[in-house]
């Protein structure tokens, strides 16, 4: 099913382009989340300062 002709039809074009724009997509969200702070460590990282 997955042959030269296939891929060589717009359909087969499509399919491809599709499947390259979930794969950038899942890079992003991963990239995103290997970026981001845990909550633990955010939360802890406040001061609080208490005026009374």
């Amino acid at each position: 099913m997955f042959d030269r002709q296939f891929f060589q039809s717009k359909l087969g074009r499509a399919a491809m382009l599709s499947v390259a724009a979930m794969l950038a997509m899942n890079i992003l969200a991963l990239n995103a989340q290997l970026h981001a702070v845990p909550s633990a460590y955010a939360a802890s990282a406040q001061t609080t300062v208490e005026l009374a």
